[in-house]
């Protein structure tokens, strides 16, 4: 590792928590705010920022993901490189962070917009989904008319009540196109029927419907509509085993460690043939704007975390006509 002392570097670690305007039901449990870790790393006059979701479900909490983070405080200020950060720390809240505030100050540093940095075309906005959490069919049904004009819904479920809730969403929504999320909460007799009812209302994808360390047997199965791998999916070290078992993946930076290894992500997975979803934890705009990059030209965009808020960022992402544009510079990048 080659460090270059930077002059006047620091890193700043911040925890925050952001309410929502209501509360957010996965088959995992319930929120009702967004814990979030904002980095700040400052050189000169010049001041980067990123923001990272630590997620129970890979072992990540406020406080491991902040320890993380101060036990590479020096090297970061010292000038570790984002080629070197890869090797440094391994996929995760913590690297997400760290990674994308340095491609914030490049940028910053530069005065070039960073998807000349990252050598891509210049961006353009992306159609959102919009997400329903679980409720009771008829919640859901309401939650999906007053959603009925967005172009794409994203509906959480678990186990229970599968086909009432995805009816009411239907029958409120009629025109929108529908993508599922059980977050693992499904089984392999589940999965078979409940795909072919799926289909009949118009669902286009479901997202990882079983644990992520018992889904081989969706080499043996053959749903009636395309399966995605989010919790099976974190980094480019994962996609040889997913082949046969599922025709999408979902690239979160919070999983692959940053904007770095999901540009790498991307381009592998189009390779072998997968189609992309690019998708967030719930979390500010902040969070958001570096997957846009990633978003450009996927087949799904799930970036609507800061819609969930009660209030965002100042300034945020613009989102209009169910679109989000891609950050201005007092954002990021």
């Amino acid at each position: 590792m080659t460090l270059v002392k930077r002059a006047n570097r620091t890193l700043k670690i911040i925890c925050e928590s952001w309410p929502l305007k209501r509360s957010f039901a996965i088959s995992r449990g319930v929120k009702t705010c967004a814990d979030v870790i904002l980095v700040e790393l400052c050189e000169g006059e010049v001041v980067a920022r990123a923001e990272c979701v630590p997620y129970p479900r890979y072992g990540e909490s406020i406080s491991s993901v902040t320890e993380q983070l101060f036990k590479l405080k020096k090297v970061m200020e010292s000038g570790l490189s984002r080629a070197e950060l890869q090797t440094t720390i391994g996929p995760g809240a913590a690297r997400n962070a760290l990674d994308c505030v340095l491609w914030d100050l490049e940028s910053k540093l530069a005065k070039k917009p960073i998807w000349k940095i990252a050598g891509i075309a210049k961006l353009k906005p992306v159609l959102t989904a919009e997400t329903i959490s679980i409720d009771s069919p008829r919640a859901m049904g309401l939650r999906a008319r007053e959603l009925a004009e967005a172009p794409i819904l994203k509906i959480k479920l678990d186990s229970k009540n599968i086909f009432e809730r995805l009816k009411a969403i239907r029958t409120n929504a009629p025109k929108a196109r529908l993508i599922i999320d059980p977050n693992e909460s499904w089984n392999s007799a589940l999965l078979g029927p409940l795909s072919s009812e799926a289909a009949s209302l118009g669902v286009e994808m479901i997202e990882q419907p079983m644990p992520s360390n018992n889904d081989n047997e969706l080499e043996l199965m053959r749903a009636s509509v395309a399966i995605c791998a989010d919790e099976s999916c974190h980094d480019r070290s994962d996609l040889e085993k997913l082949v046969g078992k599922y025709n999408m993946i979902n690239i979160k930076l919070d999983k692959t460690g940053g904007l770095t290894e999901a540009l790498a992500l991307k381009t592998k997975a189009e390779e072998m043939g997968f189609r992309i979803m690019v998708g967030c934890m719930v979390a500010t705009s902040l969070a958001m704007a570096p997957a846009i990059l990633i978003a450009q030209g996927a087949s799904i965009v799930d970036l609507d975390g800061p819609l969930l808020l009660r209030d965002d960022r100042t300034p945020g992402l613009e989102f209009k006509g169910h679109n989000v544009f891609p950050a201005k510079p007092e954002l990021w990048g």
